[in-house]
Formats: C-alpha cells, structure tokens, sequence
C-alpha cells in the first residue's frame, strides 16, 4: 500500500529479461535505506518487491503480468523512475490509497505553464477514463494528482512546482507513455452499484443511489 507521494526520482541502471520476465536494477539515494529483501516498493506506480538491497540501490523481478499492463517493459538504463516505499502504520497519508496496480495505460498529450505550475493533459483507455471524476484522484507513474478537468477520452492535472521538480514529471514530453491507476474506493462503488450486496436479487438496482450507498457501507 502506498500513497502517491514520491520519496525520490531513481535511474535505471538495468533491465535483463529472462524469457517472459525480467529483472529491474535501480540506483537510488534514499528508498534502500531501511529498505528489507521482500519488502514492497513503488517504482512508477507499479508494486514490486525488493529482491536485492545494496548501498546504492536495489534490485526487483518484474512478472510477465506487470510487463505486459505497464510501460515498465520499455524502461531504458538512464530513466528516470518515481520511487516510493510501502506506508507505515502510524505514517500520514498525504496523497489517497494507491495499490501499486496500474489500471491502464495513457500518454500525455499536453503541457502547459500556468504560473509557477504545469498543466498535464492525458490520455485514459477506457478501463481508466469510466472511473475519473473533477477532483477526484488519479495515480500518474505513481504520483497522488486531483483531477483538474475531466476530458472526452482523457484528463488534466495542475501540479505544483515541488511535485513538478520532484517526480519524473519534469522531463516527460508530448507521446510519453504512463502508468494509470484509479482510486481503489471508486473500484468498489462502482461495482457495488452495479451488483448489489452479495446474495441480493435486486443486484442494486432499487433504492435511490443514496440509499444504496448507505446500505452498502460506504456513507
């Protein structure tokens, strides 16, 4: 479980594939510290887990699930990759609850400077774009945003300077492909809606949508 809030930008130092998955070595001056072989880490918004731990990085195994769902299988020695350790117990929550599983795939399709901050435009496949609402959060590369403006087939975010300076935001351009994952609490709504409480025969389909989300747990 993770946050969306990124503790430091790493680089790729390798990608080895073995057959249908791969092996991912990252150098990074502050997520290893305290960092645990088996321990969960971030890296673009996409869980993995820490195989290798060493002074100057660390190492993690990719499956072929997570090369397949995410732009990890196109990571280059050199890129720059938002890196995040799992949440403690006890520890403030300041972005929403991000998993680590990308729900899609986008690409950005514009940046503009507004102020001191940027506008990012992205693209959301549909799997992604159904889930979306004005101020509601998204995880871009595994950054916790607000949704700024809801678009056909997309969506924009203002992000501060600090977030700009301190993520992989600063150097991604126009066709730049990124990790998408939507709030996990939208996930349920939306399927509690859709099915009803378990072993219910209306499936959610009567009672006003306030009603629904009172028995269902959620208000």
């Amino acid at each position: 479980m993770f946050t969306g809030i990124i503790e430091e930008v790493g680089k790729i130092k390798e990608l080895r594939r073995s057959g249908v998955e791969a092996r991912l070595s990252i150098a990074s001056k502050t997520v290893q510290q305290g960092l645990a072989k088996g321990e969960s880490v971030s890296v673009n918004g996409v869980c993995l887990t820490a195989v290798e731990v060493a002074g100057d990085g660390f190492a993690a195994d990719i499956s072929e699930e997570s090369l397949q769902r995410s732009t990890l299988s196109k990571l280059r020695r050199g890129t720059p990759v938002n890196l995040e350790r799992a949440l403690s117990i006890g520890a403030r929550l300041g972005g929403h609850i991000v998993q680590g599983h990308v729900d899609g795939i986008g690409r950005v399709e514009a940046i503009s400077d507004v102020g001191e901050g940027r506008i990012y435009t992205f693209s959301a496949p549909p799997q992604v774009w159904g889930y979306l609402v004005e101020k509601g959060s998204i995880a871009v590369d595994g950054i916790s945003l607000t949704i700024s403006e809801m678009h056909e087939n997309g969506f924009s975010v203002a992000a501060i300077p600090l977030t700009v300076e301190e993520t992989n935001l600063k150097g991604i351009t126009v066709g730049d492909a990124v990790n998408l994952e939507v709030d996990i609490l939208a996930k349920y709504v939306r399927i509690y809606l859709e099915r009803g409480l378990p072993g219910r025969e209306d499936k959610g389909e009567s009672g006003s949508f306030y009603d629904k989300l009172v028995e269902g747990g959620f208000l």
